[in-house]
């Protein structure tokens, strides 16, 4: 997605809205090894103590803006390999080996980020500015409840995260582009769309069709960016009703994008079991395959396809969620100008 030159609200959402969590990997990403993730404009360094308990810093150390990354992890700080500083978890210098006593230790000198763990990956909180406390991180049921069982699907796709957002508030493409999939064979190729508000967000939906094919869409607010979806089954799929998807999406570096699915049914007990059989031995692939249709269209569109658009009906969906989120950007740039003027 281009970035308008001189826009500094297309800036903001190029690098992700601030002061909200973002899922940015995968747990099995991080061990007790510094790891190295650029994400929301910034690059992060990540490990864990040898408890588990999950640390996050702006991947620079204080004294020459050395990579973190590249130290040795020492419990809940880093040592950084090219001079030795250690910063601790909070962002302050511990120790300064080549100069102790000097100004530098005791200093919060690097930007400290909360993290936290939840359905099998890593949300960190964007935050403008450091805090204490973070808000809640507060998912959809679907991967909150046990009432429902889940599998993560992970994937960095080439490209601007918003034309990820842009594709799954998209219904329609489904009945097109993933016509000869096993669940989305059916549905009217000519439905007419409505908008209807939700107390977290909006659903983008064809009007006098349910329960059909990829009918609706939902876009939620909960302190945490989420769309959901679902897709009916046969029931040659299994228990559990609709196949139901809830997505999340990070920005990485300009023009790529950190793409979370998880792939979900409501399930308990023996169907849970039947279920998570099921969809590893007949049903992972098939889906694998759709996925693989979004990316090969959403990586083979030009930077600026955006900005050479002619819409229709179908993409007002869309329209609204653009707008919402340019509304949040300039909301954030309004802050931003407030809090300089106030310290100045």
């Amino acid at each position: 997605m281009r970035t308008v030159a001189n826009d500094p609200v297309d800036a903001v959402l190029a690098a992700g809205l601030k002061d909200l969590w973002y899922p940015i990997c995968p747990s099995h990403f991080v061990a007790e090894k510094p790891v190295s993730l650029r994400r929301l404009g910034r690059k992060f360094v990540l490990w864990r103590e040898t408890n588990g308990t999950l640390h996050a810093l702006e991947d620079h150390c204080p004294h020459r803006g050395a990579p973190l990354s590249q130290g040795i992890a020492l419990g809940d700080r880093i040592a950084c390999g090219y001079h030795g500083v250690q910063v601790r978890f909070d962002g302050v210098v511990t120790s300064v080996p080549g100069s102790p006593g000097c100004k530098l230790e005791g200093a919060k000198a690097t930007r400290s980020f909360h993290v936290q763990e939840a359905a099998g990956a890593i949300f960190l909180y964007n935050a403008s500015k450091d805090v204490d406390e973070p808000p809640p991180l507060r998912l959809p049921e679907e991967l909150s409840s046990p009432e429902y069982s889940n599998f993560l699907c992970y994937v960095e796709w080439n490209g601007d995260y918003r034309y990820v957002l842009d594709n799954v508030l998209d219904p329609m493409h489904g009945t097109f582009l993933h016509k000869q999939s096993h669940s989305m064979a059916e549905g009217d190729s000519t439905a007419a769309f409505r908008v209807r508000d939700t107390d977290t967000g909006f659903v983008f939906e064809k009007e006098a069709q349910r329960g059909v094919n990829f009918d609706w869409t939902e876009y939620g607010e909960t302190g945490i960016q989420w769309m959901r979806l679902e897709i009916p089954y046969p029931k040659t799929g299994g228990p559990g009703g609709n196949f139901i998807i809830v997505g999340g999406y990070a920005p990485m570096e300009t023009g790529a994008t950190a793409v979370f699915f998880w792939r979900v049914r409501k399930v308990q007990d023996w169907q849970r079991d039947t279920w998570r059989f099921l969809y590893k031995n007949r049903l992972e692939a098939r889906h694998w395959h759709v996925l693989e249709q979004d990316r090969v269209i959403l990586e083979a569109m030009e930077p600026d396809a955006n900005q050479r658009e002619m819409l229709y009906q179908h993409d007002m969906g869309i329209v609204r969620l653009r707008r919402h989120l340019r509304s949040l950007a300039k909301a954030e740039l309004a802050r931003s100008v407030a809090a300089e003027e106030a310290g100045n």
